[in-house]
């Protein structure tokens, strides 16, 4: 599997676990916040460096070449 295909499947997984359905009844504090504000925290991290690697490795060169045409 070529690595843009890994990133897009990444980009479904995530997809998949933006809605945190599991922790909407759970009350926990955990370091002082509730459970479901970190579990977006750490989504929010995940998503960042998702979109780092997508941009990356997965953006289409042909941009860039018209980009630079222009110029």
């Amino acid at each position: 599997m070529t690595t843009r295909r890994l990133l897009y499947l990444g980009l479904f997984v995530l997809y998949l676990l933006h809605n945190d359905l599991w922790l909407w009844d759970d009350a926990d504090l955990v370091l002082g916040l509730p459970v479901g504000l970190l579990y977006h925290v750490a989504y929010c991290l995940a998503a960042t460096g998702l979109m780092a690697l997508l941009v990356n490795y997965a953006w289409p060169s042909e941009l860039d070449a018209e980009e630079e045409r222009s110029a």
